[in-house]
């Protein structure tokens, strides 16, 4: 179990020690930054507010597109940066606006197999920070487009696909098959696709028997072998890992931890959103959603403080800073008061005497 802070600290501690620089931004930006990719973003709903200037402007429900926007797009050159921001928009438990702590990486520039490793690579670190039992699901679109390519459906069946495979439906992508005319054959690539979900040896087998060409087999063999860098024990294939492919492309993935039924880590590749912003670069990324992980990096207190240290009016100011020094030495929280706050919770309670400190009464 990790406070917020101290894990924060860690992450980006990590993300630096691989050359990662850190991206500061303002609480807010252009709301045309946010409008024109809405649907890149995980919620539409931006708290905006108008400038002295006129402009309407937004509290940042997002850091990467400020980083695409702000990146250098130099051939041949790759920037790597890490955040550690709070972002502003809805949050799951409450449906109201909330302040959210997020800590992220970006990889942008001349983004070859090792920056995807790396990227892949930091995610699984990041996720082993908070509980050695992560999963860490990896999917690749360009495998995925492939398959599509292959089937020959047209482009709002190809959607309706992909919807499908995003929730695991393939009695429903088989409906949309057959009602495009697809023969079944082609049809059935879908549900072997979706076979190769798991063990990442078993399921890279599977992929090889799909089919057999020379474009196929190089896209298989180059996913095996950035897989090939990560552990075995803790990472999966799963083609259900489907973000927005008018963004995203290639690599994308997400994080899990036991106990939380959402993932806590979600990145891609997104060489689409920066040719939509007019970036000539690729790029990959990850955020980790540290408000999901809420109960491990801030546990719940059985105690308001270990120590409750009472004294008196006659008790002089260095007797009591005395005692409490000499409770805080022991690891122990102290609070002092003269009398018993209520609603207060502690552990021991403690009484200044003549003679020093006297526990009275204990909560086991």
């Amino acid at each position: 179990m990790r406070q917020e802070q101290q894990a924060m600290l860690d992450l980006c501690e990590l993300y630096g020690r691989f050359g990662y620089t850190q991206y500061k931004m303002s609480k807010f930006e252009e709301y045309d930054l946010y409008v024109r990719n809405k649907s890149f973003l995980i919620s539409d709903s931006v708290i905006t507010f108008t400038d002295t200037n006129g402009k309407l402007m937004a509290l940042k429900p997002d850091v990467t597109l400020s980083i695409v926007k702000n990146s250098l797009d130099i051939p041949g050159y790759v920037q790597k940066l890490y955040y550690d921001e709070h972002v502003y928009r809805i949050s799951d438990k409450t449906s109201a606006y909330k302040e959210i702590p997020q800590v992220g990486l970006e990889c942008l520039g001349d983004i070859d197999d090792y920056s995807i490793a790396e990227v892949l690579s930091l995610a699984a670190q990041s996720l082993s920070t908070f509980d050695e039992d992560y999963i860490l699901d990896v999917s690749n679109l360009d495998i995925l487009s492939l398959v599509l390519d292959r089937i020959g459906i047209s482009e709002s069946g190809r959607r309706a696909l992909i919807e499908c495979i995003s929730k695991k439906d393939i009695h429903d992508a088989e409906r949309i098959c057959r009602e495009e005319g697809i023969d079944t054959e082609k049809a059935s690539l879908l549900s072997r696709l979706e076979a190769c979900s798991g063990e990442v040896d078993a399921a890279l087998k599977g992929l090889a028997s799909l089919f057999d060409d020379v474009e196929w087999n190089a896209m298989v063999k180059r996913f095996g072998e950035i897989l090939a860098l990560l552990p075995k024990k803790n990472v999966r294939i799963d083609f259900s890992v489907v973000n927005d492919m008018n963004y995203y492309n290639g690599i994308v993935f997400q994080g899990f931890v036991p106990s939380i039924p959402t993932d806590v880590l979600s990145g891609g590749q997104y060489d689409n959103l920066m040719a939509r912003m007019e970036k000539k670069s690729g790029a990959i990324g990850f955020a980790l959603y540290l408000d999901r992980l809420e109960a491990l990096v801030s546990p719940r207190k059985e105690y308001d403080v270990d120590a409750l240290l009472l004294y008196g009016e006659g008790d002089s100011p260095s007797a009591i800073l005395a005692a409490v020094q000499e409770l805080s030495r022991q690891g122990l929280t102290v609070l002092a008061q003269k009398s018993v706050p209520e609603r207060l919770t502690w552990r021991q309670l403690i009484k200044l005497s003549e003679s020093g400190v006297q526990t009275v009464e204990t909560n086991a």
